[in-house]
């Protein structure tokens, strides 16, 4: 246990003397400022980094970036095609999440002193949910012939040929012998 309690401080230390983001947050800032269709490069994903956060870098950046992408796929928090990088969509849905509760956040601080008209779109929204299809109620109407169109058994009746079945005077076909 104490060995353990020592590694957690190590590596609370260490996260809280790094003058950079974490990598993830680095990488995912990188992939999603390139747009790139088939996903960044590590090269590419490098030089992004390095241009905005240069000096806050160690000397080993690039190997450090190496083992952090390899990371992050093995995770499933990146996905890699060829050699190229995307953000899985999982990760991509938790950024977007993170990022609607901080602008939720700065314009609860901003816009503090009309809370009912938030109050009110919230009820307003509660009622306009939809069913699901089981919570739905069919008329009873459509029920009985469910069951009427169940009830009725074919067993017993003979199929008719074509040549007995009574069509109207334009449909049949005529022969000639």
């Amino acid at each position: 246990m104490a060995k353990a309690a020592a590694s957690s401080k190590n590596k609370e230390s260490l996260t809280s003397k790094l003058p950079h983001p974490p990598y993830l947050e680095m990488i995912c800032e990188a992939i999603s400022t390139l747009k790139d269709r088939t996903g960044s490069s590590q090269p590419a994903i490098a030089k992004f980094i390095e241009d905005k956060y240069g000096k806050m870098l160690p000397p080993n950046f690039n190997k450090l970036l190496s083992v952090q992408l390899n990371k992050f796929v093995k995770s499933e928090k990146l996905v890699k095609l060829k050699n190229s990088y995307k953000i899985s969509s999982t990760e991509k849905l938790k950024l977007v999440i993170d990022d609607t509760q901080k602008k939720k956040e700065g314009t609860a601080k901003n816009k503090s002193p009309k809370p009912k008209e938030k109050a009110a779109k919230k009820v307003s929204e509660k009622s306009v949910k939809t069913k699901r299809l089981s919570q739905v109620k069919t008329p009873e109407a459509l029920k009985k012939a469910k069951n009427d169109v169940k009830k009725k058994p074919v067993s017993g009746s003979k199929v008719k040929r074509l040549s007995q079945v009574k069509t109207p005077e334009g449909l049949k076909r005529k022969t000639k012998k």
